[in-house]
């Protein structure tokens, strides 16, 4: 009788435990997700109840998705924050030495070896460096920056050797009595395009006024020249026949200076453009010059930019001004 009894308590244990995990109310204690954030914020959650949540930079849901449920089993699914794997990393003027996209996305701490650009360089200012993944991204952000060098300044005192300053780094200047930076500044400030202002000093003591335009080959002025001439004054120029002009037209005098004059060249001369180069991926051989204008029937060589390759075959990297045109070359990024 004892043993039935003993029995008959077990079963009925049993079933209360059975209907008081089915039938009693959910209750869940607010997530724990390390590295995540979540909305709302209450201290209990009731059966059914949702968050939604949302990881930290250098962080990813590990599961699709970022809305949990509270269940009888607690929060599903799990609300967990992983380390965010890097992507292959475009480097602004500069590329990397082993480009194999296999090797990503990345693991957090692997690094890779990169190279900058002509004119940059890594900020450790070393010929190469690494490009770190980390939980945050690539490390560093901008893995290429300007190095600006000051080794001239017109009008002014010029260092007695050359210097070499980072992007966002500024020099204080000196220029000779009567001149001064653009804007009356004092100091140069290397900048993603060099120095801001240019390294030279304008007259600041003429009371703003210009003197005679300055002349240009093969073209002159089309109004009658003067002596001198008023600040904010407009001077147009044209081109002797068979001479077509190039740049701005009309030129400003501002702060006693002329701004740039145009050029008059032969209609038949092939100006080659940094613009032109970009979109080709490709750069002058033997000149670093930005534009480059040749004669019909002149050779120009080019090669391809640091970190691409030839598309085009080899000889037309050896291409000839005809007529005023030239036929560009092709370069592709290496990608192995």
């Amino acid at each position: 009788f004892t043993i039935c009894i003993i029995l008959l308590s077990e079963v009925v244990i049993s079933i209360l435990s059975t209907y008081l995990f089915f039938f009693s109310e959910i209750i869940c204690d607010p997530p724990h997700i390390p590295n995540g954030v979540y909305r709302p914020e209450l201290s209990k959650y009731r059966g059914q109840d949702t968050v939604t949540y949302e990881c930290k930079k250098g962080f990813i849901p590990e599961i699709h998705g970022t809305v949990a449920t509270c269940t009888r089993d607690g929060w599903a699914p799990a609300p967990r924050c992983t380390w965010k794997p890097c992507n292959y990393p475009v480097i602004k003027h500069g590329w990397l030495y082993y480009s194999y996209r296999g090797y990503f996305p990345a693991r957090v701490n692997q690094q890779f070896v990169y190279y900058c650009d002509q004119n940059f360089v890594p900020p450790s200012q070393r010929s190469w460096d690494h490009l770190t993944c980390t939980a945050e991204g690539w490390s560093p952000e901008e893995p290429c920056l300007r190095q600006c060098i000051f080794n001239y300044l017109e009008n002014g005192h010029t260092p007695r050797r050359e210097e070499k300053y980072l992007q966002g780094e500024t020099v204080r200047v000196r220029c000779y009595e009567g001149y001064s930076l653009q804007n009356n500044q004092n100091t140069l400030t290397c900048t993603e395009n060099g120095w801001s202002p240019p390294p030279r000093c304008i007259r600041v003591n003429s009371g703003g006024k210009c003197g005679p335009p300055p002349p240009i080959d093969n073209g002159d002025i089309t109004s009658l020249p003067q002596s001198v001439y008023p600040p904010e004054m407009i001077v147009e120029y044209r081109c002797h026949t068979y001479y077509e002009l190039r740049g701005n037209r009309n030129i400003v005098c501002r702060n006693g200076e002329w701004s740039e004059p145009p050029k008059c060249l032969d209609k038949q001369t092939c100006a080659i453009s940094e613009e032109a180069m970009k979109k080709h991926h490709i750069q002058l051989r033997w000149k670093h010059d930005r534009k480059l204008y040749s004669r019909t029937e002149d050779n120009i060589e080019f090669m391809c930019q640091r970190g691409y390759r030839r598309v085009t075959p080899h000889h037309t990297f050896r291409t000839t001004c005809r007529e005023g045109k030239v036929v560009y070359p092709q370069c592709e990024p290496i990608i192995d």
